[in-house]
């Protein structure tokens, strides 16, 4: 019995250490990059800067450039020139809903995209999922307004 009572706290303090964390965008846990796609080097930052913590991800997970978003465009969207113009209060092509709508980062289109939420289409990245890093800074990018910053 000597052992169990040895085993019972391991147990219960290897469960506890799992627990922590949240996927919530101010504080993505722990979840650094569960699809194995690129991730953005930083921090989750409460309100980002669309040219110094959103564009990049654009460029690192490869959407600006190959054939996805760059020109003409998957799905109309261009992202290597004028991201910003692309995405803010401009209606997909697919289904004419927001891409982006300011202070609303759960009914944007963009982040129905990258959660694997949209109606039509594949998840975007194509072949993996943003890093929590990621999407929590596109999520409070959006939710703080959406700036062209």
């Amino acid at each position: 019995m000597r052992s169990s009572s040895f085993v019972a706290p391991v147990l219960l303090a290897a469960l506890l250490s799992a627990c922590g964390g949240s996927d919530g965008p101010t504080d993505p846990g722990g979840n650094a990059n569960p699809g194995g796609g690129n991730t953005t080097a930083g921090s989750v930052k409460d309100d980002p800067s669309f040219a110094s913590d959103i564009v990049p991800i654009f460029s690192q997970q490869g959407c600006a450039s190959g054939g996805c978003h760059a020109p003409p465009g998957e799905a109309g969207l261009v992202l290597s020139t004028s991201p910003y113009n692309a995405l803010v209060n401009v209606a997909s092509t697919q289904t004419r809903e927001l891409r982006v709508i300011p202070g609303n980062a759960n009914d944007s289109y963009l982040i129905k995209k990258v959660e694997g939420r949209a109606g039509v289409g594949q998840r975007m990245p194509v072949g993996g999922q943003l890093s929590s890093t990621d999407l929590a800074n596109l999520k409070n990018w959006i939710n703080k307004g959406a700036k062209n910053n």
